[in-house]
């Protein structure tokens, strides 16, 4: 099989391929040398093809499968919804554009909720509805997303039932640490928080519920005082880290009851480890922990930093969903 990924990253789209039992001649367009790099560690025999602006079809053999995730932030309900006067949205018609010039037997597009506008002109280009499939069936991360395919007969994951309690390492190792936060201590609990930082960097995930929505930001501490039932965009909220500075992102705290967010591009990510109380704490989610909310393998992105690999994670795709999907392709021929 020969596969053409474009905006590929670390080659999420390489290792559900590789959790099917496929071993494809991969194009890979992607820019970013941390990512990059993450993928050559694991996929040596690779071929790169620069940057997606400049990848000419013309160069390349009869493809099968085109893969992509084009930028989503100027789609994203959590972003300016700029739409496609956003230069990142832009291009997403290089991939329409490859789409028609490589003319493979497959496609599949993966982008974030959008404005049913946004979703309807993407729809008209590709000649197909998406498909929305939730993260949280296998994995325990909410993460909802949309899926353009011609590969048929897509249907839902089956429900693992994986909370983040099923994940977390019971004793993270406790590793030098430097993404801008002033932290004196790695991965434990504890007010280690510079109150001056406004990073995007406190959401609070609880151990009996699903993680959030994992971003590629910085992760850090928090600890202070708990605001009581609060609630954003109608998720249950054990309460408000109201002393926190920054966005509102920063102060979320997430209830057991409810479900966690999405690893992102602009915050991250803590734990809950005990009963909500005033001035109690937290502590970060670790690489590994990430990498298990994105259901890669565990130790994939050791070879970049921790802030790469906090941030190439979550940009990434869930493996387990794209795998999912990819399934019905063999189901076909």
């Amino acid at each position: 099989m020969r596969v053409v990924s474009l905006f590929d990253g670390m080659s999420c789209g390489q290792l559900a391929l590789d959790r099917l039992g496929i071993k494809p001649t991969y194009f890979a367009s992607e820019i970013d040398k941390y990512a990059m790099q993450v993928t050559k560690a694991n996929f040596p025999n690779t071929h790169f093809i620069g940057d997606v602006t400049k990848v000419d079809a013309k160069l390349l053999p009869k493809i099968d499968l085109l893969l992509g995730g084009s930028p989503c932030q100027g789609f994203s309900f959590a972003g300016k919804q700029l739409n496609f006067d956003d230069p990142r949205s832009k291009l997403f018609f290089e991939y329409v554009r490859l789409l028609k010039q490589l003319k493979p037997k497959y496609f599949l597009l993966e982008n974030v909720r959008m404005k049913k506008e946004s979703q309807d002109i993407i729809s008209e280009y590709l000649g197909v509805q998406p498909i929305a499939i939730n993260s949280n069936l296998v994995s325990a991360q909410n993460r909802y997303r949309l899926y353009w395919t011609n590969i048929p007969n897509i249907t839902q994951p089956k429900d693992k039932q994986i909370n983040l309690k099923d994940i977390i390492e019971t004793e993270p190792v406790d590793v030098k640490y430097n993404a801008g936060q002033h932290l004196i201590k790695n991965y434990k609990g504890g007010n280690q928080l510079n109150p001056n930082y406004k990073s995007q960097a406190n959401t609070i995930h609880p151990l009996e519920g699903k993680a959030a929505t994992i971003c590629a930001g910085t992760h850090g501490y928090a600890n202070g005082y708990i605001q009581k039932n609060a609630s954003v965009n109608g998720l249950i909220l054990a309460g408000h880290a109201s002393n926190l500075k920054g966005h509102d992102y920063v102060r979320r705290v997430y209830s057991p009851e409810g479900k966690a967010p999405s690893l992102c591009a602009s915050s991250g990510g803590n734990l809950e480890p005990k009963i909500l109380i005033e001035n109690t704490t937290w502590r970060k989610l670790t690489p590994l922990e990430c990498e298990r909310l994105q259901t890669v393998p565990d130790g994939y992105t050791k070879s970049v930093s921790n802030t790469q690999r906090y941030r190439m994670l979550g940009n990434g795709w869930t493996v387990d969903v794209i795998s999912h999907i990819l399934s019905n392709m063999e189901k076909s021929e």
